[in-house]
């Protein structure tokens, strides 16, 4: 509002491009909100950005349950009994060790389902078609392009909601709403997608579970088996003097499967270099695998390479230049009859593809120079010499990635 001539209050109409509410914001002299606070997945975030969940977050309570009061319950009624059965007060680490470990699978469930698996930014607006010399524009993009890794061709489909082509081994997951690199799949168990920032853990997590279930398992029989030599009764008669080592033995029994069998699973994804999408998708057994590196090397890329950084600064402050769909909104396509390129409702941006290229160029992000060179002709791949251009098909564009 501002006082016109006569002393009149005129209402200042905000410009285009700024909505009414972000207009009284800035009048107001309100907080620029940060990404998290406009953020269009399904996560839910705490301490201001610093940690990322799913939308099922609140499974974690029953998960952490499902560690913290067995092994509670172990402390307390077969545990303390065994502490005097040890010489050298070795007994008091039969109830200190899985507690720790316990505390220590907590944390990495923590760092599992509370840090960002590797979202894929979402564009700011869609990428331009290509437009090659010669042929008439096209109205719609491609659905799929073809990247070729260590000589086997791999589709990288386009993510409307994301609106990119997703990177490979990169999947949209239907829960979060993201796209994310090297995906898993999305794990309730921890409220949160799994994949290339957070698998590592998740796999040690998984792991140190299984362990925790043989080490609570194995104790309790060692107290049974106490119970039977000291009163000299049967086996049976021990399991009724003992509920607590019953109930135990039964519910580890039964989640060592589960756990342990994943673990099993994730052994045999690690050492072929799959993932568990790409298992149940792909079949790499009927088809060679571009991402097999050798069992060594597959799992030295797991555990021994350094987490890359994320792609998203949650905490930093949205941009007020940017328009709605800054944050993931679809656009309003106009695709004209007179063989025109599809263009916003509104006025026109930069647009940015995926992968980091700016729309009508074709130079690949550093993050996938990263991964090899890139080669061939006009129509085809080239097979003998990578110089570092890319191939552009009469249909669809081909990447070279050697990884």
């Amino acid at each position: 509002m501002r006082e016109g001539e006569g002393g009149r209050a005129m209402h200042v109409v905000p410009p285009p491009g700024q909505s009414s509410v972000t207009a009284s914001a800035a009048a107001n002299g309100a907080a620029t909100p940060a990404i998290y606070q406009e953020w269009k997945g399904s996560n839910i975030f705490f301490l201001r950005g610093r940690l990322i969940f799913g939308p099922d977050a609140r499974s974690l309570l029953l998960t952490v349950f499902l560690i913290v009061a067995p092994v509670t319950v172990f402390c307390v009624f077969v545990a303390r009994k065994l502490i005097n059965d040890f010489c050298h007060h070795l007994g008091i680490l039969i109830m200190v060790l899985p507690a720790v470990f316990a505390l220590y699978v907590l944390v990495l469930l923590l760092l599992t389902s509370g840090r960002d698996p590797g979202i894929v930014p979402r564009n700011t607006n869609p990428p331009e078609p290509e437009i090659i010399e010669g042929q008439t524009p096209q109205l719609r993009l491609p659905r799929t392009k073809d990247v070729v890794v260590n000589g086997i061709t791999v589709k990288t489909k386009y993510c409307d909601t994301c609106m990119l082509y997703r990177p490979p081994r990169c999947s949209h997951c239907s829960i979060c709403n993201n796209c994310v690199e090297k995906f898993d799949h999305h794990c309730p168990w921890v409220g949160q997608c799994i994949g290339l920032r957070n698998y590592r853990f998740f796999f040690m997590f998984v792991f140190s579970t299984t362990l925790l279930c043989i080490y609570v398992f194995g104790f309790c029989w060692v107290y049974v088996t106490k119970i039977m030599h000291s009163k000299q009764i049967s086996i049976w008669k021990a399991l009724t003097e003992t509920p607590a080592s019953i109930a135990l033995i039964i519910y580890t029994f039964i989640s060592v499967w589960f756990v342990g069998g994943l673990s099993i699973f994730h052994l045999y994804l690690i050492g072929t270099n799959q993932s568990t999408y790409e298992n149940f998708r792909y079949r790499y057994d009927r088809r060679a695998n571009p991402y097999n590196r050798g069992v060594i090397d597959n799992f030295k890329e797991v555990f021994c390479t350094s987490i890359p950084p994320s792609k998203n600064n949650f905490r930093a402050k949205v941009l007020k230049a940017d328009s709605d769909i800054e944050m993931g909104r679809k656009p309003i396509w106009d695709e004209t009859n007179d063989g025109g390129v599809g263009k916003d409702a509104g006025s026109l941006h930069p647009r940015r593809s995926s992968w980091g290229r700016k729309s009508g160029s074709w130079d690949l992000s550093p993050e996938v120079h990263t991964l090899g060179g890139v080669g061939g002709d006009s129509n085809q791949i080239s097979h003998g010499n990578n110089n570092g251009n890319l191939t552009m098909g009469n249909q669809d564009s081909r990447t070279i990635l050697k990884v």
